[in-house]
């Protein structure tokens, strides 16, 4: 029985792809939870744009064994990025585990085609991901650089994270963990019911505990609560999301939205009260003990804190992971990969600069 592929850039398509879609991505170990079909399709309800989809599907006897989730993008260069965009922590395909080399090959000659004049750009891959062995496989010109810094820990729970910092930070934690339960604030697992009500009331708290500093502008966005609401509901009906209500004296004072996948959990967002922080709560320590609560028996074996290197995260002692931007081209696209290898060059080299210019402020200097 042959591999055949196709490219849908039908919206309505797409949508009616959630079942296979969904069957797939349990079946590709290395998916992470923003591969599943509720967030990409969702995402692409709000960020997409007309006559831009291009989702390359390998079937194998009538069932989906590969998909490479894409838009074409002309700015800054001609190329196919994923769905997902900046509000996506990973980027992926997904390739069934069973199909192995067979899928793979239809895949790659399928993006081949599919790309045209246009760079194949993948961001946001996470070490071990399907596209490296799109990437290993890809005939033509290529190259890796790195993207953006994760942070992880094990699949443990809460104690034996706590074992892994100093004897002295140790104590500050447990220490921290017995005010959350003398404050007596419960933790409610909401049912897929009150998702919509809990997404809502999340939102609201993170702009509270933001309000008067920098925040991310995205999440204070109508398409980006739009996007969340319309695809964690599902998530949490599939079992790839959890959200997570803490009350004080029957009042909602924290939301957290935590995404799974068969080997990956992350915190993704959160909203918190103010006033937690003025009873003396440390709400990351709650935040992380609830989010190991879902990977106590070790599954999903990572508990991701997911992207950015915040001081903060760095108490728990966890383990860098360093995403892979993996640019594939061809022959005659080779000067596209040329251009966009300087860009990222020159990025790096004016992200380095400022974190100069920071440090040496930051002795006082001139």
């Amino acid at each position: 029985m042959t591999y055949t592929a196709e490219l849908v850039t039908d919206e309505r398509v797409f949508a009616g792809l959630a079942a296979d879609w969904d069957r797939l991505h349990r079946r590709c170990a290395s998916a992470t939870p923003f591969q599943c079909h509720a967030w990409l399709h969702s995402w692409w309800q709000s960020y997409g744009g007309r006559r831009r989809l291009r989702l390359v599907l390998v079937r194998h006897g009538g069932e989906l064994v590969a998909a490479a989730p894409l838009m074409r993008v002309r700015r800054p260069l001609p190329a196919l990025v994923p769905l997902g965009g900046a509000i996506s922590d990973h980027g992926d395909v997904l390739l069934d585990d069973e199909h192995g080399e067979g899928a793979l090959a239809a895949l790659t000659g399928a993006l081949a085609a599919a790309a045209r004049a246009a760079l194949i750009d993948l961001r946001e891959v996470r070490p071990g991901g399907a596209a490296e062995q799109l990437y290993e496989r890809w005939s033509g010109p290529r190259s890796r650089v790195s993207d953006s810094v994760c942070l992880e820990l094990p699949a443990v729970p809460m104690d034996e994270l706590i074992a892994r910092v100093p004897s002295k930070t140790q104590q500050r934690l447990r220490a921290k963990l017995r005010k959350l339960d003398a404050l007596g604030i419960q933790r409610h697992v909401v049912s897929p019911g009150e998702v919509e009500t809990a997404l809502l009331r999340l939102l609201e708290l993170h702009r509270l505990q933001w309000q008067g500093r920098k925040v991310t502008s995205e999440h204070l966005r109508r398409r980006f609560r739009e996007h969340l609401v319309r695809s964690v509901g599902p998530m949490v009906r599939s079992g790839n999301a959890v959200v997570t209500e803490f009350r004080l004296d029957d009042e909602v004072v924290a939301v957290d939205v935590t995404l799974l996948s068969p080997r990956l959990a992350g915190g993704y967002l959160y909203g918190a009260h103010p006033g937690l922080r003025e009873r003396k709560a440390d709400v990351a320590a709650m935040l992380l003990d609830s989010t190991a609560t879902h990977t106590k028996d070790g599954t999903p074996a990572t508990l991701s804190l997911l992207r950015g290197n915040e001081p903060y995260k760095h108490r728990w002692r966890p383990r860098a992971v360093v995403n892979q931007r993996l640019l594939l081209a061809r022959r005659r696209t080779a000067p596209l990969l040329t251009a966009a290898l300087c860009d990222a060059a020159a990025r790096r080299r004016v992200k380095e600069l400022m974190r100069r210019l920071r440090e040496r402020d930051g002795r006082g200097g001139p």
